[in-house]
């Protein structure tokens, strides 16, 4: 991946797409990071346009203003498309806590690691991502089915580590923390066999608010020390 993304950075392509497309004068050199962006971008758009089964990779370079070959330069596939966006998607979910994060009460880091985001890009993408990811447990696209596995256990693992910080400090009684983790995830998101079964129904943040607050403050009653 190293490999194709130092070599993108150096083909002709990479000289010509510069922010506007314009020519006057020396253009400006788009690195990787601000062509993955752009490609995330047209990602959004291509999928609004045409769905998930109109979203190609050729379809994607032209909405992106690229060629394919500086679109393949930085991913391999579709597959491996996905599975970056997905590692993006990430971060609307679960937060990585600062050191400073670590003194603030057992609410407050909860509500740092997992309280909801405003979504960015078309509120269905991620679901019909998370659809593909699935598919097909022998054919389906690999990538993106291990990037999600990864998220889901690493997930999983930082809220046990914050868990396993109250039970030390004494902020709450949780005689299983690798279970609280799952039950935790499941109170304040919404099920995604529901959003794969319904992708219409996909929550608005209103809605994912709502879900987090509820859901939080059960899990605080529920594991509050005795």
């Amino acid at each position: 991946m190293q490999e194709r993304n130092a070599a993108a950075q150096n083909t002709p392509d990479a000289h010509r797409e510069a922010g506007t497309g314009r020519t006057r004068g020396r253009p400006r050199v788009m690195t990787v990071p601000d062509r993955v962006e752009r490609i995330f971008d047209a990602l959004h758009a291509v999928y609004e346009s045409a769905g998930m089964d109109g979203t190609t990779m050729d379809a994607i370079a032209a909405e992106a203003g690229m060629s394919k070959r500086t679109l393949y330069g930085l991913f391999a596939d579709r597959d491996e498309l996905l599975g970056a966006y997905m590692e993006r998607m990430r971060r609307d979910f679960v937060r990585d806590l600062d050191p400073a994060d670590l003194d603030l009460p057992l609410e407050g880091r909860l509500r740092r690691l997992l309280g909801p985001c405003p979504r960015t890009g078309p509120p269905g993408l991620p679901v019909a991502v998370l659809r593909v990811a699935l598919a097909g447990a022998e054919t389906g696209p690999r990538t993106a089915r291990a990037c999600l596995s990864r998220w889901v256990a690493r997930d999983r693992s930082l809220i046990r580590d914050e868990l396993d910080r109250a039970v030390a400090r004494g902020e709450a009684h949780i005689p299983d923390t690798a279970r609280a983790a799952v039950v935790l995830e499941s109170m304040v998101r919404p099920s995604a066999v529901d959003l794969l079964l319904d992708p219409g129904a996909v929550p608005g943040d209103a809605d994912l608010g709502a879900r987090f607050e509820s859901g939080l403050a059960m899990f605080l009653r529920a594991v509050a020390p005795r």
